[in-house]
């Protein structure tokens, strides 16, 4: 794992620090173009009473707006779990290079846990996908927050 991508994830986990004090499931995304992060998100689902405002779901969307484009095709999306079959959908029509994610979602896990919408072969564009970056503090913090849930009443 090169130095670089354990940086970006470090970023990813700011974020989804973010959506932990907010009391949102934290999962955090950020999203980097020509060597630098160009779009932040974390999952707000809560907060704005929608269910697609998932963490990936709003980093691409500000990507998309902040480089003028629907293509994202030389973007590079780094998450701190596996996306799920939306956000997995949203990468291929926006036509995101390369996706790094963190722990694996054996659950609801859209790009090879349970199915693989990034690399479907009758879709129109493939993802190149890397795991396991800083795979134990996106796992833990996913644990902490649902290990806290289940202690409140």
């Amino acid at each position: 794992m090169q130095k670089i991508e354990k940086f970006y994830m470090s970023e990813a986990l700011k974020e989804a620090q973010k959506a932990f004090e907010e009391d949102e499931v934290p999962v955090g995304a950020v999203i980097v173009h020509g060597g630098r992060i160009i779009a932040r998100g974390h999952n707000q689902i809560e907060r704005l009473k929608d269910p697609t405002a998932h963490a990936e779901i709003i980093a691409i969307t500000s990507a998309a707006s902040y480089l003028g484009t629907k293509w994202l095709n030389e973007s590079s999306l780094y998450v701190t779990i596996e996306p799920c079959s939306m956000c997995a959908g949203a990468m291929v029509l926006a036509r995101i290079k390369n996706l790094f994610f963190g722990a694996s979602d054996p659950k609801t896990g859209a790009c090879g846990s349970v199915i693989d919408i990034a690399n479907h072969k009758k879709l129109n564009h493939r993802i190149k996908i890397t795991r396991g970056i800083l795979e134990a503090e996106c796992g833990s913090l996913l644990k902490d927050f649902f290990r806290k849930k289940r202690k409140t009443p």
